[in-house]
């Protein structure tokens, strides 16, 4: 409970620090439709073993638009797409796991703007991983007993062939779809952007 009453405020300060920024109300609806595309790449996916598109276009997203706006996405994705998937505690985690994957992949582009077709692709492999790994620790700490390394570790390797197929999943798809989506998202992102001058 604990764990989760802290990842609410951080949630809601992430998106209060997105409404905060300097967004025009057309960034925001593209930053709206994108967290519900993402939500429908994930259902539509969903028969798949952990085969999720949503996480690809989040990351595409953040890598685009900034972190705050790859976290706004991301979150967003995780709660649009449990009211079709079903809503529970785990939703917090998951909109907490694909926020941090878009606002990480906004970090590493400004970080590294020449990154790449491979080095993404690398990145999104790696978050079919990451995000595996931080759903195993709500449910390491909410159902596992003793809470210890060896048991979360126990946890990460009885989901490592689950979080295979969502790493490879993620790969594939940035190769095939990574450079054509990032162009056309940034034109829509560069007609729609704001620039603010101060004197």
């Amino acid at each position: 409970m604990f764990s989760i009453i802290i990842a609410i405020i951080f949630l809601s300060l992430m998106y209060l620090s997105f409404e905060k920024s300097h967004v025009s109300s057309k960034e925001v609806a593209l930053t709206a439709v994108l967290g519900t595309v993402a939500a429908m790449g994930r259902i539509a996916f969903a028969a798949l073993p952990n085969i999720q598109a949503a996480t690809f276009i989040i990351i595409v997203a953040g890598s685009v638009m900034g972190w705050r706006a790859g976290f706004v996405v991301g979150a967003t994705a995780a709660l649009v797409s449990n009211f079709f998937l079903g809503q529970g505690p785990w939703t917090i985690w998951q909109m907490l796991a694909w926020g941090i994957a878009g606002a990480s992949a906004g970090i590493i582009k400004r970080a590294f703007p020449n990154i790449g077709r491979a080095g993404m692709t690398v990145f999104c492999f790696l978050w079919g991983y990451f995000f595996g790994w931080i759903m195993n620790l709500w449910y390491w700490s909410a159902f596992i007993r003793p809470l210890s390394i060896k048991s979360f570790m126990a946890a990460c390797l009885a989901s490592f062939w689950f979080d295979s197929f969502h790493a490879v999943g993620n790969a594939i798809l940035y190769l095939c779809f990574g450079v054509s989506f990032t162009k056309i998202l940034k034109r829509f992102h560069r007609r729609l952007k704001v620039t603010v001058y101060y004197e």
